[in-house]
């Protein structure tokens, strides 16, 4: 990943899509990471996850989520010791942007900097902030990493594929880049 300097610090480069607006409607695969990847979110046992208390309240906060951002949709996802996978869809009535027409390519970026909402940012801080403040009951400890892994998810193969992954992820737990204990 190419690193550079933002006031004489070395700042990892964003690996968003470029041209793309997080809060248009589309499907997202997000994955999160507790910080330094501990396993605050349970264990996997017989190729099971077996989910912590931590563990119910992330299963708990994410099911919450279309509460809080009616206009979300969940599909498939799963936590595991470190880390959540899931499939966020952003389905707004009032989206007007026509991809197939214009394609992400020609769309003027509109991120921006500062106050966001309605858009998957939201969403993620949203659930994390939730998450965060119910474990710091059970233990202080606990942190999100402070960023989030997104890909825009861009036809139903790509969507078949990545549900099948995140499915499978507990049965692939002992060679997962993630497992920090293989």
């Amino acid at each position: 990943m190419n690193k550079q300097k933002f006031r004489n610090k070395y700042r990892t480069q964003s690996i968003r899509l470029k041209k793309w607006d997080y809060g248009w409607n589309a499907a997202y695969f997000v994955t999160i990471c507790t910080k330094h990847k501990k396993y605050f979110l349970g264990k996997i046992i017989e190729d099971n996850m077996q989910l912590s208390t931590i563990g119910i309240v992330a299963e708990k906060c994410w099911k919450q989520i279309p509460d809080h951002f009616p206009f979300v949709q969940l599909d498939q996802f799963v936590i595991m010791p470190n880390h959540i996978h899931g499939i966020i869809i952003i389905n707004k009535e009032d989206d007007r942007r026509d991809v197939e027409a214009q394609g992400p390519e020609s769309v003027k970026s509109l991120n921006k900097f500062g106050g966001q909402s309605k858009n998957l940012a939201s969403i993620i801080r949203g659930f994390k902030i939730g998450v965060t403040k119910e474990a710091h009951q059970t233990n202080p400890n606990f942190a999100w990493q402070a960023r989030f892994y997104d890909r825009v998810i861009r036809n139903n193969n790509e969507l078949e594929k990545i549900q099948i992954y995140i499915h499978d992820n507990p049965l692939n737990w002992k060679k997962d880049k993630l497992n920090i204990e293989k």
